[in-house]
């Protein structure tokens, strides 16, 4: 990567740009999520180069992706004409226009997540449904990188994220981390209800790739984990949070 790429890289994510088992899994959790919500008027949060949103299209919907990178944005629109270049914490949509929104590893980029959350809420009708992944603080890697003596270092890097908070936010300060009360602190004074909030591991698909059966246990051993108390220290929040009526 280019110095320009990195610092990007850091800032705003990597997208997805491969279709892969790990994209599959959680494709479909959101679905499973969403139900027939998915067949109406659906907002991708954060569509990176437009992966999901492609997805989502087949599904029947009427989907929208919205990205703040202009260059990710441009990316998009060759998916789907449908893509929308702007910021989370001001949703250019009235109030109660979507059934579903998809916030994919989005929200620890912002510049202002609470305000990101109450957007979000806000453009939801009461029945709709938010489908969140953020960070999890639990998990043993921090997987943006860190700036060490004022370098980008990217990868990921072993035990950061279990740091006292001071320390962590001076290697990581490009991305916010969560625990489970960090991210119910989000939606504290909101009209929602919770369906779902749980820990999820990731796919390892890089791993498996790369050692094959090896990285197929290790996937099959952690994902396991995730019906146990040691979920607390997988990879993502997996969040579903329901408009209620005011």
């Amino acid at each position: 990567m280019t110095n320009r790429n990195l610092e990007k890289a850091a800032l705003r994510g990597e997208p997805s740009y491969v279709w892969r088992a790990g994209q599959e899994r959680r494709l479909k959790m959101i679905l499973e999520a969403a139900g027939v919500r998915v067949t109406g008027r659906v907002l991708e949060n954060g569509c990176g180069v437009g992966m999901y949103v492609e997805k989502l299209c087949i599904q029947g919907g009427q989907v929208i992706g919205l990205e703040y990178d202009f260059e990710r944005a441009v990316e998009a629109r060759e998916k789907s004409p449908h893509i929308t270049n702007s910021a989370g914490e001001h949703l250019p949509f009235p109030e109660g226009a979507f059934d579903l929104i998809l916030s994919h590893e989005v929200i620890e980029h912002v510049q202002d997540d609470l305000q990101a959350i109450r957007e979000m809420v806000r453009v939801l009708r009461p029945g709709g449904r938010l489908v969140l992944f953020c960070p999890n603080r639990g998990y043993p890697f921090e997987t943006h990188g860190i700036y060490w003596r004022g370098k980008y270092k990217f990868g990921n890097t072993p035990l950061v994220n279990w740091l006292p908070r001071k320390w962590r936010d001076q290697l990581a300060h490009h991305v916010e981390v969560y625990t489970r009360r960090d991210v119910k602190r989000l939606f504290d004074g909101l009209p929602v209800k919770f369906v779902t909030r749980t820990i999820v591991f990731g796919a390892y698909d890089n791993i498996i790739a790369r050692f094959g059966g090896f990285g197929r246990v290790l996937r099959a051993v952690l994902q396991f984990m995730e019906r146990t108390p040691l979920k607390i220290f997988g990879l993502s929040h997996f969040w579903v949070v329901e408009k209620r009526e005011v």
